[in-house]
């Protein structure tokens, strides 16, 4: 083993010492900082700063325009206890998100199989098709299925009428009905979006799995099952996370489809639709606070409850 043998440069004892804020690598580092701290500036000005605001002000009783009231933790206290109101927006929003998201899903990976294959033509176009819904203005989405399950002068009920000789079907003021509207409304919307997503894990998969699998005599349903499942599972938790913060969060759908009071019966009144009356319409923008933040534990508590479920499928098989 070979040794170098030339000793070290040691600075006479005399010399001056260069200072740190001078060097070089120093003003690359702070550099680095002064080019990013703009994200960080506006970050925590308009993300930050209104996230622990909103937890200042839901210890308190406040309209806005009068003197704040410390209440202390008496907005939870009637929320959690007294507030029936808003145990049905979270029942709701659960409801709307297990009719929307699970078959969404689960039309979303079909689709993407489809794409995937070498049999279909004209892909690139069919592409763009299913990420035009996701791009498309909210307003006229709305105003569009809303002319689709109108009550007198609706495209479904005039089908339902003229071929099978049925009533027209209030669907808007039906609570089953309304909240089946939304959910095709946000199906509609997010099923081509989650497609794309679930084609690219699809195209990281190798041919060879497919190869050795139609080898040992595996049929296509088979191989979708036992190849592809479990091959592009971490995309499939990535999607059922952000599926079900989007769907705790539902709140322009329901918004423009009843209004901020969410139906005649609160039939799609949502927890951020809640929020928003309680806030905008009411003023009380303490009470709204505290909504926000029991809203952000129960997504965080069910988000972790999914990936804690896909985990354990997972580890089943």
């Amino acid at each position: 083993m070979a040794f170098n043998s030339e000793p070290a440069a040691i600075a006479a004892p005399g010399a001056p010492r260069r200072k740190r804020w001078r060097t070089q690598s120093y003003k690359d580092h702070v550099s680095g900082y002064l080019y990013i701290s703009p994200f960080f500036l506006l970050f925590g000005v308009f993300t930050v700063f209104p996230v622990l605001w909103s937890g200042y002000i839901s210890f308190f009783s406040w309209n806005i325009l009068g003197d704040r009231d410390f209440i202390g933790l008496q907005n939870y206290v009637w929320l959690i206890t007294d507030d029936p109101r808003f145990w049905k927006s979270v029942g709701n929003t659960f409801s709307i998100w297990v009719i929307s998201t699970v078959p969404q899903l689960f039309f979303a990976l079909v689709i993407a199989s489809i794409l995937n294959s070498n049999v279909l033509r004209f892909k690139q176009f069919f592409r763009v098709g299913l990420f035009v819904p996701n791009v498309t203005s909210l307003v006229a989405v709305a105003i569009i299925f809303t002319s689709i399950f109108g009550y007198n002068y609706g495209l479904l009920n005039y089908v339902l009428n003229t071929l099978f000789g049925l009533e027209n079907t209030d669907w808007g003021a039906s609570y089953y009905g309304a909240q089946l509207v939304l959910s095709i409304m946000v199906m509609w919307r997010w099923t081509g979006y989650n497609a794309i997503i679930y084609l690219a894990a699809l195209q990281s998969i190798p041919n060879d799995l497919y190869e050795a699998a139609t080898i040992d005599g595996a049929s296509k349903v088979q191989q979708f099952f036992y190849v592809t499942i479990p091959m592009i599972r971490p995309m499939i938790l990535f999607t059922v996370v952000m599926s079900t913060i989007g769907g705790m969060q539902l709140f322009v759908e329901p918004l423009l489809y009843q209004g901020n009071q969410g139906g005649s019966q609160g039939q799609v009144l949502t927890m951020v639709l809640y929020l928003y009356d309680t806030a905008f319409t009411k003023n009380s923008f303490g009470y709204a606070s505290a909504i926000a933040w029991l809203m952000f534990l129960i997504i965080i508590a069910f988000s972790f409850f999914n990936m804690y479920l896909t985990r354990k499928i997972q580890s089943a098989n």
